[in-house]
Protein backbone atom coordinates (compact mmCIF):
# COMPACT_ATOMS: atom_id res chain seq x y z
CA UNK A 1 0.00 0.00 0.00
CA UNK A 2 1.44 3.42 -0.94
CA UNK A 3 2.56 5.53 1.98
CA UNK A 4 0.12 8.35 1.16
CA UNK A 5 -2.77 5.95 1.74
CA UNK A 6 -1.27 4.95 5.09
CA UNK A 7 -1.08 8.64 6.04
CA UNK A 8 -4.67 9.09 4.94
CA UNK A 9 -5.86 6.15 7.04
CA UNK A 10 -4.01 7.53 10.07
CA UNK A 11 -5.61 10.94 9.43
CA UNK A 12 -9.07 9.37 9.32
CA UNK A 13 -8.44 7.45 12.56
CA UNK A 14 -7.16 10.59 14.30
CA UNK A 15 -10.12 12.65 13.08
CA UNK A 16 -12.58 9.98 14.19
CA UNK A 17 -10.90 9.80 17.60
CA UNK A 18 -11.06 13.60 17.92
CA UNK A 19 -14.73 13.67 16.97
CA UNK A 20 -15.59 10.91 19.44
CA UNK A 21 -13.71 12.82 22.13
CA UNK A 22 -15.64 15.95 21.18
CA UNK A 23 -18.89 14.16 21.99
CA UNK A 24 -17.41 12.74 25.21
CA UNK A 25 -16.02 16.14 26.29
CA UNK A 26 -19.54 17.36 27.14
CA UNK A 27 -18.96 20.76 25.53
CA UNK A 28 -15.32 20.87 26.70
CA UNK A 29 -16.28 20.49 30.37
CA UNK A 30 -14.29 17.25 30.81
CA UNK A 31 -10.51 17.57 30.72
CA UNK A 32 -9.32 14.26 29.22
CA UNK A 33 -11.80 14.07 26.36
CA UNK A 34 -11.12 17.76 25.63
CA UNK A 35 -7.40 17.01 25.35
CA UNK A 36 -8.30 14.07 23.10
CA UNK A 37 -10.06 16.51 20.75
CA UNK A 38 -6.94 18.64 20.43
CA UNK A 39 -4.60 15.67 19.99
CA UNK A 40 -6.94 13.89 17.56
CA UNK A 41 -7.51 16.85 15.28
CA UNK A 42 -3.85 17.94 15.38
CA UNK A 43 -2.84 14.44 14.29
CA UNK A 44 -5.56 14.34 11.65
CA UNK A 45 -4.49 17.59 10.02
CA UNK A 46 -0.81 16.71 10.20
CA UNK A 47 -1.28 13.35 8.45
CA UNK A 48 -3.77 14.91 6.05
CA UNK A 49 -1.10 17.43 5.06
CA UNK A 50 1.35 14.60 4.35
CA UNK A 51 -1.24 12.95 2.12
CA UNK A 52 -1.68 16.17 0.17
CA UNK A 53 1.94 15.96 -1.01
CA UNK A 54 0.94 13.38 -3.61
CA UNK A 55 -2.85 13.34 -3.90
CA UNK A 56 -5.31 16.00 -5.10
CA UNK A 57 -7.15 17.76 -2.28
CA UNK A 58 -10.62 16.92 -3.61
CA UNK A 59 -9.89 13.19 -3.73
CA UNK A 60 -8.24 13.25 -0.30
CA UNK A 61 -11.13 15.12 1.25
CA UNK A 62 -13.74 12.82 -0.32
CA UNK A 63 -12.00 9.74 1.07
CA UNK A 64 -11.24 11.35 4.44
CA UNK A 65 -14.75 12.60 5.04
CA UNK A 66 -16.45 9.50 3.65
CA UNK A 67 -14.50 7.06 5.78
CA UNK A 68 -14.77 9.39 8.77
CA UNK A 69 -18.56 9.42 8.47
CA UNK A 70 -18.70 5.64 8.44
CA UNK A 71 -16.32 5.24 11.40
CA UNK A 72 -17.91 7.92 13.57
CA UNK A 73 -21.31 6.42 12.89
CA UNK A 74 -20.08 3.05 14.14
CA UNK A 75 -18.64 4.72 17.23
CA UNK A 76 -21.95 6.51 17.81
CA UNK A 77 -23.83 3.22 17.56
CA UNK A 78 -21.44 1.24 19.77
CA UNK A 79 -20.30 3.71 22.43
CA UNK A 80 -22.94 6.46 22.53
CA UNK A 81 -25.97 4.20 21.93
CA UNK A 82 -27.20 6.36 19.06
CA UNK A 83 -29.49 4.91 16.42
CA UNK A 84 -30.14 5.70 12.76
CA UNK A 85 -33.04 5.13 10.42
CA UNK A 86 -32.91 3.31 7.10
CA UNK A 87 -32.53 6.54 5.07
CA UNK A 88 -29.36 7.38 7.02
CA UNK A 89 -27.91 3.92 6.38
CA UNK A 90 -28.74 4.14 2.67
CA UNK A 91 -27.15 7.60 2.42
CA UNK A 92 -24.00 6.41 4.12
CA UNK A 93 -23.94 3.42 1.81
CA UNK A 94 -23.88 5.82 -1.14
CA UNK A 95 -21.02 7.74 0.46
CA UNK A 96 -19.07 4.52 0.93
CA UNK A 97 -19.85 3.50 -2.65
CA UNK A 98 -18.48 6.85 -3.85
CA UNK A 99 -15.23 6.30 -1.95
CA UNK A 100 -14.91 2.82 -3.48
CA UNK A 101 -15.57 4.14 -7.00
CA UNK A 102 -12.94 6.87 -6.58
CA UNK A 103 -10.33 4.38 -5.38
CA UNK A 104 -11.06 1.70 -7.96
CA UNK A 105 -11.78 3.67 -11.11
CA UNK A 106 -10.42 7.22 -10.85
CA UNK A 107 -7.06 8.12 -12.33
CA UNK A 108 -7.16 11.33 -10.27
CA UNK A 109 -6.07 9.63 -7.05
CA UNK A 110 -2.44 10.65 -7.59
CA UNK A 111 -0.71 13.50 -9.44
Amino acid sequence: MPVHYIYLIIAVICETFGTACLKASNEFTKLWPSLGVIIGFAGAFYFLSLTLRTMPIGIVYAIWSGLGIILITLIGLLFFKQSLDMAAYIGMGFILLGVIIINMFSNSSTH
